[in-house]
């Protein structure tokens, strides 16, 4: 490329000529600020003519002269026009200010959503949506002070939502350390809110842990009047004791019904982000009782992907709601169970009817061991074990549904007997 042939005006004003045709002509002021040689631009020619471009020079002298840096002086300008242009665009589309505490609140949920599974990123930014940022939303993220965010999660407290109250607490204080780290403010102002909100008392799954109580509820599914898939898909959820979601999207490819297993992909079950990606698949050994449904049900879906296939041509797995709304129809209240109850009923009769180490139930269930250095040394499987666990619990619900099962929930206690029921008459008064 050419050089460009530099015109002088006198002083420290010149003109950069291109001498390759079509290119602009530019004017540049050199002048000295604290002993450094800067360069500052005037425009182009012949846009700026050189009677403006003198003019333009002047003034820039005479700021050096008071001690003001053009240079420093122009970017300061075009900064705060950036952010005036910045602040205009976000008001027409209704985002917070810069630096507030929606703003950063956004930028930190960038920042962690890909760590999250879908539906609980949207759940989360959608309680900051509905109860945080119509509070503290637009205030500048340094000037929240805890009364601020402690009013704003008692507003959500009053609507009777006590976990969303804590939730959003705990969303705004992971905002609020998300800013620290950026160095926009010095502290979490929510670090001493939490019991100054009211205590949340968490619900379980209904759940049936009586035996009778279970028997009669096993008779009810084994002679339930609905569909097929419906009716295989009762059965089987207190056998295996899986989450009802993992139930309903079990597929035929999945299963082994020659040797009696069924390989739970970890995308379906209940796990991290990257566990679900790097996991391995869930084992659940099937006991005769339940290959003998599947097999049935085979006859039935077995062309399809989904063993419990939706009503209808979309070809997915039967409806969140189907098992839930199939035990009310049998009589059975929210509260008095749930499909993902029978985990509960599981867990506990395991253990203290049949026995079963408290670990091998753990590991069915797909929880962590009890171990103080969780997976990282202990990673024992019990898979026959497990297998022989499932046959059994398989055959104590088949005792239950038979009556073979006195019902007594702790068998080495005699039965009671109150001391006011040995006489109706009053005993004698103590002697001094």
């Amino acid at each position: 490329e050419k050089p460009l042939a530099r015109l002088s005006d006198g002083g420290s004003l010149y003109l950069l000529a291109s001498k390759v045709p079509g290119r602009r002509h530019a004017w540049r002021l050199d002048y000295t600020f604290e002993m450094k040689r800067q360069t500052i631009s005037l425009g182009v020619y012949p846009k700026v003519t050189l009677a403006l471009a003198r003019k333009k020079a002047l003034k820039l002298q005479q700021q050096v002269a008071e001690g003001i840096n053009p240079c420093v002086e122009r970017k300061e300008t075009k900064a705060a026009i950036l952010v005036r242009r910045e602040e205009e665009r976000r008001a027409l589309t209704g985002e917070g200010p810069k630096n507030s505490f929606e703003d950063v609140a956004r930028r930190w949920y960038e920042t962690r959503k890909s760590d999250w599974m879908d539906s609980h990123g949207k759940r989360v930014i959608r309680r900051l949506e509905i109860h945080v940022f119509p509070q503290i939303g637009r205030k500048p993220i340094d000037s929240i002070e805890p009364p601020d965010v402690l009013e704003a999660c008692r507003r959500i407290q009053k609507k009777g939502t006590i976990e969303t109250a804590h939730r959003a607490l705990e969303h705004a204080s992971n905002v609020f350390c998300f800013g620290v780290g950026e160095g926009l403010l010095k502290a979490d102002p929510c670090r001493d809110l939490k019991n100054l909100l009211r205590k949340h008392r968490p619900t379980h799954f209904a759940a049936i842990t009586d035996p009778k109580e279970l028997a009669e509820l096993i008779r009810a599914t084994r002679t339930y009047q609905g569909t097929a898939v419906v009716h295989a898909a009762l059965q089987l959820m207190p056998m295996l004791f899986l989450r009802p979601g993992e139930l309903r999207h079990a597929r035929w490819d999945n299963f082994d019904l020659d040797n009696g297993q069924w390989l739970v992909p970890s995308e379906c079950m209940k796990r991290l982000k990257q566990e679900k990606i790097d996991g391995d698949a869930h084992y659940v050994p099937l006991a005769r009782q339940a290959v003998r449904i599947l097999e049935d049900l085979w006859q039935l879906t077995g062309s399809r992907k989904f063993v419990f296939p939706g009503i209808g041509s979309s070809g997915g797995p039967m409806s969140d709601g189907t098992l839930n709304k199939a035990l009310r129809r049998m009589g059975y209240s929210e509260d008095a169970v749930t499909g993902h109850g029978f985990r509960a009923t599981a867990r506990t009769l395991l253990q203290e009817r049949l026995s079963i180490n408290k670990d091998i139930i753990e590991l069915q269930l797909a929880h962590e061991v009890s171990d103080a250095n969780g997976r990282a040394y202990n990673r024992t499987e019990f898979v026959l074990q497990r297998k022989e666990m499932m046959q059994a619990w398989a055959d104590y619900l088949d005792d239950l549904h038979d009556g073979r099962d006195d019902y007594r929930r702790n068998a080495a206690l005699p039965t009671f007997i109150p001391v006011t029921s040995r006489s109706t008459a009053r005993p004698r008064a103590l002697l001094p």
